[in-house]
């Protein structure tokens, strides 16, 4: 699928150095399908959720895949201890960040650890460009992955903070941030 290229904003190309991280039991990936980072991070210890299918198919080997939306997580409370969003809320709309946040807090265990990385999305300088897209290089301890994003624009900026103030309405316990360009790394606990 062509775009017409007058519709897009560029952003330059991002840089994100992903290095394990202790986690026992299952880890929920939420939009773990495509290049399927956290996949390819902790292979088996992976249960991938996409709401499509294709984007699973096309996910290297390891992880556990399965089609469910985020809104609604067919999973029992307290299933996991580790639960992680890699560049996935970009493409959630942003009415529906809290939905996926309290199906988050609630599948989580007491203690339990939020992963998030993403990209903040400013403000539209150009009404006429309603995408925005960018490369990702993805430096994972043994292997980099090059890849890219593209997502339509909201009429709502999305940053950090708004994340951080989403997360904690919740209930979730802010723990520690970090940006490389414009993309950014949160993680959160659940009490």
């Amino acid at each position: 699928m062509a775009f017409d290229q007058n519709r897009i904003f560029r952003l330059d190309e991002q840089s994100v150095a992903v290095d394990d991280f202790p986690a026992e039991g299952w880890i929920l990936d939420i939009g773990g399908g495509g290049e399927a980072v956290i996949g390819q991070l902790k292979t088996t210890q992976v249960v991938a959720i996409d709401v499509l299918s294709c984007e699973l198919a096309e996910a290297p080997s390891g992880p556990l895949k399965i089609v469910m939306d985020a809104r609604e997580l067919k999973f029992l409370d307290c299933t996991f201890n580790t639960v992680t969003a890699f560049f996935s809320f970009m493409f959630i709309h942003p009415d529906d960040h809290p939905k996926v946040l309290r199906e988050i807090f609630r599948v989580l265990t007491p203690g339990g650890q939020f992963m998030l990385w993403d990209v903040e999305i400013q403000k539209r300088l150009m009404p006429e460009r309603d995408m925005l897209m960018f490369c990702l290089q993805v430096k994972l301890p043994s292997t980099v992955i090059n890849t890219g994003f593209g997502t339509p624009y909201t009429e709502k900026c999305i940053t950090l903070h708004d994340y951080i103030l989403k997360a904690k309405d919740i209930g979730f316990e802010w723990v520690e941030q970090g940006f490389a360009g414009k993309t950014f790394f949160c993680k959160f606990r659940k009490p």
